[in-house]
C-alpha cells in the first residue's frame, strides 16, 4: 500500500468520525424512540468502520516506512 492511499484512508476515517458523532449531536428532539434507535446503530456501525479504516490505514503507513 502506498502512503497515498495510507494518508487517504487515515483523513477518510478522521471524516467519518467527525461527521457521523456530528449528526448524532444534532438529532432533534420529538421524534419516535425508532428514529433514535436506527440512528445510534449507523452512527455505531459507521464509528467502527472509520476505526478500522484507520487501522488499516496506519498499519499501510508504518509498513511503508520500513
Amino acid at each position: 500500500m502506498t502512503r497515498r492511499v495510507s494518508v487517504f484512508l487515515v483523513a477518510l476515517a478522521a471524516f467519518m468520525i467527525f461527521e457521523w458523532i456530528n449528526l448524532a449531536f444534532n438529532l432533534a428532539d420529538g421524534h419516535e424512540t425508532s428514529f433514535y434507535v436506527v440512528h445510534g446503530v449507523l452512527v455505531a456501525v459507521n464509528i467502527l468502520l472509520a476505526l478500522a479504516l484507520g487501522a488499516v490505514g496506519v498499519r499501510g503507513w508504518m509498513r511503508g516506512r520500513a
